[in-house]
């Protein structure tokens, strides 16, 4: 059938389009389509064009191994160098302080700090893509690492006699405890880097959208609670035992607070004063960021100050003052991880290899749509792997992508990788030639600095208003992120909250929203009829729509929508029409029994009255006559105006445009729907079916003479339309009759 149909483009313009075309189900539009000819490549064919090599193919696989060899060569010396240069020193003089502070955290010696900010860096510059990300240490990695660390090696296990007043004894069970604990370390480096390799290798560096930003902002601040309150016994000069595991921060607290009457009163003032004077640097940074040409390196100049006051003041031995202590000169010898620990710690390297990567990754997109390049996120991961599993044979602690150091970076004219390597080369400095001089630093410094750093994702705890705002569900995991990264531990925590968001995900399929919808008049436009005034349904045609796919986990929730939302349940109407049917028997048996009764005590009177007639010939005749009546049937236009409770649609349109694929189950129930609402006489059609999902439908048997094609149209105007015809037709023969 040909039809036409306006449409207003805007209602300030007179621009209209006319379409005249058959109204198209599947069956009629796949009969004019002709489908293309493909043949799928066998199972040889693919290994052999993979392991083919031409030299452009082996040239574009260095390449992408190496990023460093294309961009490189084109690099343009007069335009960013003096950024680099700028950016460069600007990052390292963050990145000397933070690889410092952040070993603390890590609960390694600081050098094993500053190991960390110099070979990763280094190395990156030749594996990764992202011109602007600063790598190196960061506290929400470096507390997964400490983590780590102390439950493998506690104290106890080492030094069983933790308050011997021997300093010799002391030093060495310190130093046992630190080389342990290196080690520890340095295989979680080693296995971390492994599986980030291996994940890029087999292209998986889509993983990181599972690591939803509710759930990441939700874990970096349980991350920040942890790294703060991991802090305080620095900042205060406490001696208390590090916890790990679930509930650490709890016990943290307790036993700084059991023991705040033991508080170094020198350490806390030099702490404080730190944690001001940084404080005010980053706010005049911030308030100031258009005027001053680099931002104030606060973090050095309190290193810088907090080491000559602790060196001159000699506040080590006249007040306490636990300070950083020996920094060897000179890079150490790589050796082997150690393999055995690797089974106690694969876990949490998982975690920290994740945690790492999605760090990385998100900071790498943000600067790339800023600045109009691409980043490959498989690469990405092969260029952290590098840097962990390489690093680890030199003792460094797992890396990622700091924020502060990264804005940094950029702000500060960064324009490629060069800016990392010399911040690498400031780093490398320190170690080799003036590491000693920060030997008297005392550790409250590299506290404060810490505590600091925390103060953006400290503020984080601002989205709960705003998801609640937005997104109930979002809020949902941000809060369980939160909260089991919290009381369970980080890796725990990750887990738990990557668990829950799927869930969600589950949640959302089965709780989709339930739409009837209408037109548009003088449109092919259908909307929601409980949202626009203007939407009008077309009589006895229902249009459902859900905004989900069709499977296993929500069919039966479609299908009691679908009963609900049209008014139509085909079980209920045949119910109801079996209970009608039984009644209206039980009537007709009531009558009839009335009528035999009626009949009895008429032949009674007869009889008394004139016994002679009782042979007649007429006897018979009305005993015949009455046995008819009895038994007389209702008029067919009685029994199913009485008899068959009918809706008032004749036409049921599923609207299939959000479905992305159906399974078995789903499938089942779709053709048990068709079927129930054909037995109390309403045709279900099925309009914007996708190609993918007519496949699965035709793979899972779904058609077949009872379901065919016919019944899938292509659009739902086309459906409509349709549904008009027949139901033209339909009444044109009824009037017929």
């Amino acid at each position: 059938m040909e039809h036409a149909q306006e449409q207003e483009v805007c209602p300030e313009q007179t621009q209209r389009y006319c379409v005249q075309r058959p109204i198209y189900n599947q069956e009629l539009l796949q009969g004019q389509l002709h489908r293309r000819q493909r043949t799928p490549p066998t199972l040889g064919q693919k290994i052999a064009h993979s392991c083919r090599c031409s030299s452009k193919k082996a040239k574009s696989h260095l390449y992408s191994f190496l990023p460093i060899l294309k961009w490189l060569p084109r690099y343009p010396v007069k335009e960013y160098l003096l950024g680099d240069i700028i950016s460069g020193i600007s990052t390292g003089v963050m990145q000397l302080p933070q690889g410092l502070a952040y070993a603390l955290l890590a609960a390694v010696p600081p050098v094993f700090g500053l190991y960390s900010s110099f070979y990763p860096v280094f190395l990156y510059t030749f594996f990764g893509t992202s011109k602007h990300i600063s790598i190196g240490t960061f506290a929400v990695v470096s507390m997964m690492v400490g983590s780590v660390a102390v439950r493998e090696v506690p104290d106890e296990i080492i030094c069983p006699d933790s308050n011997s007043t021997n300093i010799t004894a002391a030093l060495e069970y310190y130093s046992a405890r630190d080389t342990k604990r290196v080690q520890v370390a340095a295989a979680v480096a080693f296995l971390s880097g492994l599986i980030q390799l291996c994940l890029g290798f087999l292209r998986f560096g889509f993983l990181s959208i599972y690591l939803t930003e509710p759930l990441v902002r939700g874990f970096t601040t349980a991350a920040a609670v942890h790294v703060f309150t991991s802090q305080l016994k620095y900042l205060l000069g406490i001696k208390t035992s590090r916890y790990s595991g679930p509930l650490s921060v709890v016990y943290s607290i307790i036993a700084v607070l059991s023991k705040i009457t033991t508080t170094n009163i020198a350490t806390m003032i030099v702490g404080l004063t730190c944690i001001v004077l940084l404080l005010i640097g980053k706010e005049i940074n911030f308030r100031f960021k258009k005027k001053l040409p680099v931002p104030i390196p606060m973090e050095i100049i309190v290193v810088i100050i907090g080491t000559g006051v602790s060196a001159g003041m000699n506040l080590n031995e006249s007040y306490q003052v636990d300070v950083v202590g020996n920094i060897p000169q000179g890079l150490r010898a790589p050796a082997v991880p150690e393999i055995e620990l690797i089974p106690a710690v694969f876990v949490d390297a998982v975690a920290i290899a994740v945690v790492g990567f999605s760090m990385a990754v998100s900071m790498a997109k943000i600067f790339a749509i800023k600045h109009g390049y691409t980043i490959d996120g498989n690469q990405e991961l092969i260029a952290l792997g590098i840097c962990n599993s390489v690093g680890s044979f030199f003792q460094t602690i797992s890396i990622t992508c700091s924020m502060s150091r990264s804005l940094v970076q950029e702000s500060t004219g960064g324009k490629t990788q060069i800016a990392g390597t010399l911040s690498a080369m400031m780093v490398l400095l320190v170690i080799v030639a003036i590491g000693y001089l920060f030997e008297p630093l005392p550790q409250t410094v590299l506290a404060a600095i810490v505590m600091v750093n925390l103060k953006g994702m400290l503020k984080q705890f601002g989205d709960v208003m705003h998801f609640w705002r937005t997104s109930k569900i979002e809020l949902a995991i941000w809060v369980a992120a939160f909260v089991a990264s919290l009381f369970l531990g980080l890796d725990y925590g990750l887990l738990t909250a990557v668990t829950f968001a799927m869930i969600t995900v589950i949640y959302r399929t089965q709780s989709p929203e339930y739409r009837i919808l209408g037109q548009i008049p003088n449109t092919d436009i259908y909307c929601d009829v409980e949202e626009y005034e203007e939407v009008k349904e077309h009589p006895g045609i229902k249009i459902f729509q859900a905004n989900t796919s069709l499977y296993f986990a929500n069919s039966e929730s479609y299908t009691r929508a679908l009963k609900k939302k049209t008014g139509v349940d085909p079980g209920a109407l045949l119910k109801a029409r079996r209970k009608a049917q039984k009644r209206h028997a039980r009537e007709i048996k009531a009558a009839n029994e009335l009528r035999k009764k009626a009949v009895l005590k008429l032949t009674n009177d007869v009889e008394a009255s004139v016994k002679h007639e009782i042979a007649s010939d007429d006897l018979p005749v009305n005993g015949k006559f009455a046995d008819s009546s009895v038994q007389e049937e209702m008029s067919p236009d009685e029994h199913e105006h009485f008899v068959e409770p009918k809706s008032n649609i004749h036409s049921l349109i599923l609207d299939f445009t959000p479905v992305n694929f159906v399974d078995s189950v789903g499938a089942k129930t779709l053709k048990s729907i068709i079927n129930e609402y054909k037995e109390v006489g309403v045709c279900v059609y099925i309009a914007s079916c996708s190609g993918p999902v007519m496949n699965e439908l035709t793979r899972l048997n779904f058609f077949d003479k009872s379901v065919t094609r016919e019944l899938l149209f292509h659009s739902i105007h086309d459906a409509v339309l349709a549904c008009q015809v027949k139901d033209g037709s339909a009444a044109q023969a009824d009037a017929n009759l």
